[in-house]
């Protein structure tokens, strides 16, 4: 027996020691069919790896090229035109075997997971939060949502809702003059309110610059002509008629719920959707902090 195969044997037994080791020191249970396949799976590849070396070793030592050379080469380099190795094709064909087999029978998909588990209990937490805060007073909305705004929003938002010098929205203020440009250029759906898509160029020009100094206003004062296209969809008010539009004037829950669950795209970059990360309550709660984020 040459000294590479005794090299190789202790290699692979050194492995399925250690892994026994590892195994017995953290007290893993092999009666979990999910570890004791991995504790097998790890057997193997010790075994495997020494079996592959070891014949490959070999050949590299005796074996010669033969065949056909393909026309094609790189450099000078040319390929055989040899069939796959069985070892290589029973291999291949042994894990998409394998693998059907672990998705259907060794783990099927509705089998236990601690991942489960856990997003049921997150639901089961939710269900309790609701229900013990269907009616919190207005001081404790204010307060839940202060601490939802810093832990989940002010990463990006900053903790006094300033955007961070322009890398997020500003919740200080509702609209600047150049979002507000921005959509009427460009138009907007993200938020997948009921009235449906804005399409673009609605306004134009000069009369795009006097809604956007108007909306980013605060919508104070005398509004300009072109504004009664937007009162159409917003409302006169820019409220949003209830719900079917974007509220231009505020942050009220209704926007918030939109944008948690679609995410919103702007010219200062994406947020992601939060869909489901939050309870209703949770939302109005955020919604009724961001109104008071105002300069």
């Amino acid at each position: 027996m040459s000294s590479f195969v005794v090299k190789g044997l202790v290699l692979a037994g050194v492995l399925i020691v250690a892994t026994l080791v590892v195994v017995k020191q953290m007290h893993i249970d092999l009666s979990d069919p999910v570890n004791m396949i991995t504790f097998l799976g790890a057997i193997a590849i010790a075994v495997l790896s020494f079996g592959v070396a070891a014949k490959y070793m070999g050949q590299m030592k005796t074996d010669t090229a033969t065949g056909e050379l393909a026309e094609e080469n790189w450099d000078g380099i040319g390929e055989y035109k040899n069939e796959l190795p069985a070892g290589w094709a029973y291999s291949f064909l042994g894990t998409i075997i394998w693998a059907a087999w672990y998705w259907l029978a060794g783990y099927p998909l509705n089998a236990y997971s601690r991942i489960g588990e856990y997003n049921q209990e997150v639901k089961q937490y939710q269900q309790k939060f609701q229900e013990k805060w269907k009616n919190p007073s207005p001081e404790t909305l204010k307060e839940m949502g202060e601490s939802i705004f810093l832990v989940q929003c002010a990463p990006c938002h900053g903790e006094t809702g300033d955007g961070l010098s322009g890398k997020a929205q500003d919740f200080t203020h509702r609209m600047s003059k150049e979002q507000v440009l921005a959509v009427l250029k460009g138009g907007q759906h993200q938020l997948k309110y009921p009235l449906g898509a804005m399409p673009p160029g609605l306004a134009q020009g000069k009369a795009a610059e006097e809604v956007a100094e108007y909306v980013a206003n605060g919508l104070k004062g005398k509004a300009p002509a072109a504004w009664a296209t937007c009162a159409g969809c917003h409302g006169q008010d820019g409220k949003g008629n209830g719900g079917s539009a974007p509220n231009l004037a505020e942050y009220d829950e209704t926007l918030v719920q939109h944008v948690l669950k679609n995410g919103k795209t702007g010219i200062i970059g994406t947020m992601p959707s939060f869909v489901n990360r939050f309870t209703p309550v949770q939302e109005k709660a955020l919604a009724a902090y961001l109104k008071t984020l105002k300069q």
